[in-house]
């Protein structure tokens, strides 16, 4: 049993509070990761309301991580020594889900996930002799975590890891998502220009994309999207109609639409804004417990495609490396991203930048 640091979550509306907790030895099928670097993903925050129906409190938040085996349970092929990225979305690979070759969707452990516990019902986190829970079984947020081996991406030794801790969720989600829906010569919309949004546009441009218009209410978010390959900004606190501005600068609607807010209201724009006949709306931003969106059935009969994305539609143990791949070949821009740093002791100062708009992404790093 080892003895850590980690960022705790006692009730939602809270602030996190730095903790000692014991982190038990890794099981069958598991890997203990020493987390050298974790970013700050707006997911989280989901808990810190109380907004997030799979969170069970005291809990060990983050899900944004990098990091180095140290130990592992019977029936692993991982080793000590390997570097890894932790996934909220398994690749077991024998599952229906895995099997189709239909989807990156893998629910073999989502039960006992969604109930912050690990595959045998319990957790490996305990502190004062309680148990303390796992959050979307990663839990980036102590400096040594238990996951299972089938949630671990094994990725090349030379990728630094406060930089790809990126790729364990917001990166990969909009360059994925990107990647599988524009084609070159392409409109393309993004609303939301936080850390999906923005590598949604970097996807895009990856894409041969013709035309990349990012929409957001915060101009100051402009100069790092184009930086991208933005090519329009559109202020949406400065227009009157903001599907307008876009069917404007498009002739008619973008071929693809990429919502990043998850704001209900900002979605039907998405959806509005994709152009009739062909047009694809991707749904990225996580929705409110609970949300419904209203949206006209004609637009789909003429021809609009409305598709969500997980995880950018990456299968995360068999597909991740080709981005950390395209990080190191200069590709893919991931420092850039980075505007904070800072030590587990700042993680509440981090979220709370991320709620004022502040800059895109803050990278903690957890080791010595």
């Amino acid at each position: 049993m080892i003895s850590t640091q980690a960022a705790v979550l006692h009730r939602p509306g809270e602030p996190l509070t730095i903790e000692t907790i014991d982190v038990h030895p890794p099981g069958p099928g598991e890997a203990l990761v020493e987390i050298a670097a974790t970013g700050l993903c707006h997911t989280d925050t989901t808990a810190l309301d109380g907004d997030n129906p799979s969170c069970v409190y005291p809990a060990v938040l983050g899900h944004e991580g990098a990091g180095v085996v140290v130990e592992t349970g019977p029936e692993v092929d991982l080793r000590p020594g390997d570097h890894v990225i932790p996934l909220y979305g398994p690749e077991c690979g024998t599952c229906s889900m895995c099997r189709s070759g239909r989807t990156n969707l893998c629910w073999s452990i989502k039960a006992t996930r969604d109930r912050g516990v690990l595959p045998d019902g319990t957790t490996r986190f305990s502190l004062g002799g309680q148990p303390v829970h796992h959050f979307m079984g990663t839990s980036t947020l102590s400096r040594y975590t238990v996951v299972p081996e089938i949630a671990l991406s094994r990725i090349r030794p030379d990728a630094p890891l406060d930089a790809v801790c990126l790729l364990g969720c917001g990166v990969t989600t909009g360059v994925g998502a990107a990647l599988a829906d524009v084609e070159a010569g392409d409109d393309v919309v993004v609303l939301g220009l936080g850390g999906i949004g923005t590598n949604v546009v970097q996807g895009a441009r990856l894409a041969g994309a013709a035309r990349i218009i990012g929409v957001d209410t915060v101009p100051a978010k402009r100069k790092l999207a184009e930086r991208f390959g933005m090519t329009d900004f559109v202020h949406a606190g400065e227009v009157d109609d903001v599907v307008e501005a876009i069917r404007e600068l498009t002739g008619g609607g973008a071929d693809a639409s990429f919502e990043c807010t998850g704001i209900v209201p900002v979605m039907r724009q998405a959806v509005d804004a994709a152009r009739p006949g062909w047009g694809t709306c991707v749904l990225l931003g996580v929705e409110p417990t609970g949300a419904e969106l209203p949206i006209p059935p004609v637009g789909v009969r003429y021809g609009k495609t409305i598709k969500g994305s997980y995880f950018g539609g990456v299968r995360g143990r068999t597909g991740l490396s080709r981005f950390v791949d395209l990080y190191l070949d200069g590709d893919l821009d991931l420092d850039s991203q980075i505007t904070h740093r800072g030590r587990l002791a700042d993680v509440n100062d981090g979220f709370a930048r991320m709620a004022a708009g502040v800059g895109i992404r803050t990278v903690l790093e957890l080791g010595s």
